[in-house]
């Protein structure tokens, strides 16, 4: 161990807080830290030099041992005869895990078996698939339990056993003077437990990773955005652990004729100018794959609605539906020929387009008339 003063190799006064060697320490590790300086000896050199010092200043009983009787304080025979603190390499990483790991002493609790994760599947379907709902199958990456040891992780599918070194809990005690330190216990990597005879197909994970098909339900009803939890079908839990579960997320694609909100549908058709005028029946499409007929009466103007009740979208974990709503649009015929042309002329000299024919036109111009005269 150097001989170096410590306040010294750690930048700080010998007055200073615990505050202040802590985040002296802190900023050096990261600065001399071997994952940063790889095959750097001089760092290594320092990084190992820099725990010590902090090692000896952050416990109040050390810190003053130290400041007492200096580096003998840490030296077989030290204070006075008696056993000192022994070398202190032996702890760098539990030190640097009490900053970046959550707290001292955080890493030699004894793991548990974790919950497995869950999984997030998008799903795209048609609008008249979210209308009659969807049996279907899905192919998902996920780790699944392995078969060959059933999920124990050993090949004789015995399991974990207590490991032996730590006596099942997780973590083993050193002894250096009058002080002990406890760490993960090295043989079980702090878990109470080990695998003596790992399983060849999984390497005692007790999973593999497989495409894995799913069975799924879509409820009718659903809408872009809803989210079906399908309970037990996430990644599987560590030994023995339960399955997370997998969500899956729908998306409904937008149709070519069919408009949906919320529960309504809504369809725009185009009807002939003669049927406007005179009446008649159109058929449309409906979301359930039929044909429904509507009358149109005589006079029918572009934009007017027309209501077909319960044709609408399916109502989720409901055992009803919404509405349908029909809108015209009156198609103005183009490339006509001389006769064709010749006949509205006709229909123009005998009235056809004159107030009484042309409610619109009547309401328009008569609102034009009121602003003006409003002006005047």
């Amino acid at each position: 161990m150097s001989d170096r003063d410590f306040y010294e190799i750690l930048g700080v006064s010998k007055k200073a807080s615990d505050d202040e060697i802590k985040k002296s320490y802190r900023k050096l590790a990261m600065k001399y830290h071997p994952d940063r300086n790889k095959s750097n000896k001089e760092s290594e050199r320092k990084f190992k030099e820099v725990s010590a010092a902090y090692e000896a200043l952050k416990d109040p009983q050390k810190r003053a041992a130290y400041d007492q009787y200096g580096h003998d304080a840490f030296r077989q025979g030290g204070m006075g005869g008696a056993q000192g603190f022994g070398d202190f390499a032996g702890g760098f990483s539990d030190i640097f895990e009490e900053f970046f790991s959550g707290g001292f002493g955080s890493s030699s609790r004894k793991s548990r078996p974790s919950r497995g994760s869950d999984l997030r599947y998008n799903m795209s379907i048609s609008l008249q698939e979210a209308f009659t709902g969807k049996k279907t199958q899905i192919r998902i990456p996920s780790y699944v339990a392995c078969d060959l040891c059933a999920a124990t992780g050993s090949a004789d599918k015995s399991g974990p056993s207590i490991c032996s070194s730590c006596n099942g809990h997780g973590k083993v005690r050193s002894t250096s003077g009058f002080f002990s330190i406890e760490r993960p216990c090295p043989t079980c990597g702090g878990e109470g437990s080990s695998i003596n005879n790992p399983c060849l197909k999984c390497s005692g994970t007790g999973q593999v990773k497989k495409q894995k098909t799913i069975s799924v339900t879509i409820p009718a009803g659903v809408d872009t955005g809803t989210r079906i939890r399908i309970a037990g079908e996430g990644e599987p839990g560590q030994r023995g652990a339960g399955n997370g579960d997998l969500y899956m997320f729908v998306e409904v694609q937008k149709d070519k004729l069919l408009e949906r909100e919320d529960e309504n549908i809504f369809c725009q058709i185009p009807i002939s100018i003669t049927t406007a005028i005179l009446g008649g029946e159109v058929e449309v499409p409906t979301i359930d794959g039929k044909k429904a007929r509507i009358s149109i009466p005589p006079g029918t103007q572009s934009e007017t609605q027309f209501r077909l009740r319960s044709k609408g979208m399916s109502i989720l974990r409901k055992n009803r539906r919404g509405d349908m709503f029909i809108e015209t649009s009156v198609e103005i015929p183009v490339n006509l020929t001389s006769r064709q042309k010749s006949i509205l002329k006709e229909f123009e000299k005998e009235g056809g387009t004159s107030k009484s024919h042309s409610p619109k036109s009547q309401g328009f111009f008569k609102k034009i008339k009121e602003v003006w005269e409003d002006i005047t």
